[in-house]
């Protein structure tokens, strides 16, 4: 029996854009794909409960949550890799000592102090158009923040930083790139500087080595569709890495092939291109 081809897609900028628009086309192609017998994966920086309820509603075989950390595959867990509490202790000792704003992932929420809250509400109000305001293409609003205070840190799998300065990227990786995987952020700021945070090792790409091995899957026979920077290891995994129109330019010289941007039917236009649809 040949074994279904498999597709992982990240959310914020290739199923969803950056506000809260879907393209039609592309719930048409994911369940086209998916009753066509292929099988579609969501790969995302996102916890799983941060996942936008307008893209869980379109349907999909399995997914890879919070950069890599974690995957499942329908109801089965393949990936479960928080942190350890000493990772995560240097972490905040270092966003407090740089007096940088951060939140936590764990599996299932965001979290974050009021401050942090705060200051996030007001970066993303400074980027809103002004005047009216279609509530279906406006930037949509900050992760549903859970309060710090009650997190339990032996479940972070990962953190996001926002920083006024704009090296606050490399200053990260300066400090703490012996131990972990610090790449840019996806968050559209006006200026500064915002980044991701996983344990080194802990990708899209190994996450999605798992779920392969786990459905006994050929990496030839995945494609990985992308914009973001947490997306390079899932390009270099799978048999056919994807950027979409609008990613980063050096993004798209990594990735094996370019397709249309976010609303213009980038997700279509490569499941037609591969015979997914």
């Amino acid at each position: 029996m040949t074994p279904p081809r498999i597709a992982f897609l990240d959310v914020d900028g290739t199923i969803l854009d950056h506000g809260r628009t879907i393209a039609p086309s592309t719930v048409t192609a994911i369940r086209e794909a998916r009753e066509r017998g292929a099988l579609v994966y969501l790969s995302t920086g996102r916890s799983a409960g941060d996942i936008h309820p307008a893209v869980r509603e379109i349907g999909f075989d399995g997914a890879i949550t919070n950069g890599g950390a974690y995957a499942v595959a329908g109801d089965v867990s393949v990936v479960a890799e928080p942190m350890p509490l000493d990772a995560v202790d240097r972490l905040e000792a270092f966003f407090q000592g740089h007096g940088i704003h951060y939140f936590l992932q764990t599996g299932e929420g965001v979290y974050a102090d009021a401050a942090v809250q705060r200051a996030v509400e007001a970066m993303l109000a400074s980027i809103r158009p002004h005047g009216p305001v279609d509530p279906q293409t406006a930037p949509q609003r900050p992760p549903r923040f859970r309060e710090l205070a009650e997190i339990d840190r032996e479940q972070v799998a990962k953190a996001v930083f926002l920083s006024d300065a704009p090296d606050a990227v490399d200053r990260a990786r300066a400090e703490l790139g012996d131990r972990f995987h610090v790449i840019p952020g996806s968050i559209p700021l006006p200026g500064g500087s915002n980044g991701e945070i996983g344990l080194k090792g802990v990708t899209k790409g190994s996450a999605i080595t798992a779920v392969l091995a786990h459905l006994g899957i050929d990496a030839a026979d995945a494609i990985g569709i992308g914009d973001s920077w947490n997306d390079v290891e899932m390009f270099e995994v799978c048999g056919t890495g994807i950027a979409m129109g609008n990613a980063d330019p050096e993004l798209k010289a990594i990735a094996d092939e370019v397709t249309t941007a976010v609303l213009d039917d980038g997700v279509h236009n490569a499941f037609a291109r591969h015979g997914l649809i």
